[in-house]
């Protein structure tokens, strides 16, 4: 049977299909995503719990306003986080079970920041005290988790379970860091004038700030190795992951704790304004709890990134050239070589007058 042009086989026609459904042609998905979630949701419900305690144990009024605005920061980072670790497990799921589609994995992670962001507000308006400022800390806190949902909803998982990563860590660290604040006062300095304060303040915030970008930048590292590792193991040929990935990993925590920012000043900014109205001395604090923020937010940023993607090229080999694609020379080609070169006939060899002339005198002088 011959081929009519223009025809190709069916087993040839499927090769494209089976290899766009080939396993290293699909995203990669972020491993531990469901105790990524878990771990973000108790963060987030240890978050809520302690600023409850916090306004419940104060006075009524003046003093419930001032503690709400210190503590809408952390409930709003914990949301965020919170938010984007539901929505990559989600997106684990539907994946592993629909395939790898744009626009159900968006939906899905909408979804996941959604119901996050219902169950946070429920628990707040039940438990909190029912005045406005709880439904602004309700509703700000809603709008953290879905965007966090929306953050995780970008194609490269493994990246944004990276971020959670890194970025949960980071925030558990800050809180740690709280009990060694006394000590790191004294040792930078800090005496009974007011400006020793403040320069012992500015120290201890960066040394929080490059801290915590050391570590966000190491735990995003880790994470992604470890992703790198589990997909070589399931499929040898998966895609690596190339260095913006690393750097995104990296300055994630940072670019996360800057949009929880955003998030504070125009979904708080009702609680914001009515703490800085309390009194002079409690719109100064606002101001430069606000700027300590941004000023940590950037320095995680930058110095996450930075230590990410130093650890990733200390991973890297030397760079190969096209001489090292050059077989190496073989003894037994040089010998062949050798043996060919003494074949070939010497050019002072070549004329031999003995041979040149028959024994018959009468041919060897042709004058006779």
């Amino acid at each position: 049977m011959t081929k009519q042009p223009g025809r190709v086989p069916a087993a040839e026609s499927h090769e494209p299909a089976a290899a766009a459904a080939s396993p290293s042609s699909r995203p990669l998905p972020a491993p531990g995503a469901a105790v990524l979630a878990l771990l973000a949701l108790g963060w987030l419900a240890a978050m809520l719990w302690s600023t409850r305690q916090a306004i419940s144990s104060a006075a009524a009024g003046v003093t419930a306003i001032s503690l709400s605005a210190f503590a809408l920061p952390g409930v709003i980072s914990a949301a965020l986080v919170c938010g984007a670790a539901v929505a990559l497990a989600g997106g684990n799921l539907l994946a592993r079970r629909y395939g790898d589609w744009a626009t159900l994995r968006f939906a899905g992670a909408i979804g996941g920041g959604m119901l996050v962001g219902l169950a946070a507000a429920i628990a707040i308006n039940l438990t909190y005290s029912d005045t406005s400022i709880t439904n602004v800390i309700a509703g700000t806190t809603a709008a953290a988790a879905i965007i966090g949902g929306a953050v995780a909803a970008a194609r490269t998982a493994p990246a944004v379970g990276a971020v959670v990563t890194a970025a949960l860590g980071t925030l558990v660290f800050v809180v740690a860091f709280s009990k060694a604040r006394d000590p790191l006062f004294d040792l930078f300095g800090a005496g009974d004038s007011q400006q020793s304060v403040v320069d012992a303040a500015k120290w201890v915030s960066r040394t929080e700030s490059l801290v915590a970008g050391l570590l966000a930048g190491l735990l995003a590292f880790g994470y992604l190795s470890w992703a790198r590792r589990r997909a070589l193991r399931r499929d040898p040929a998966a895609p690596a992951l190339r260095w913006p990935a690393y750097l995104l990993a990296g300055a994630g925590p940072g670019l996360l704790l800057l949009l929880a920012e955003v998030i504070i000043r125009i979904g708080g900014r009702s609680l914001l304004d009515l703490a800085s109205a309390l009194s002079e001395a409690d719109a100064v604090a606002q101001t430069s709890l606000g700027t300590s923020r941004v000023d940590n937010g950037i320095w995680v940023l930058f110095v996450g990134a930075l230590t990410a993607l130093v650890a990733f090229g200390r991973t890297l080999g030397p760079a190969q050239t096209d001489d090292d694609d050059e077989p190496a020379d073989n003894p037994d080609t040089v010998t062949n070589q050798a043996d060919a070169e003494d074949d070939e006939p010497d050019p002072a060899e070549a004329f031999d007058p003995a041979e040149a002339f028959d024994a018959d005198p009468a041919k060897a002088d042709p004058a006779r």
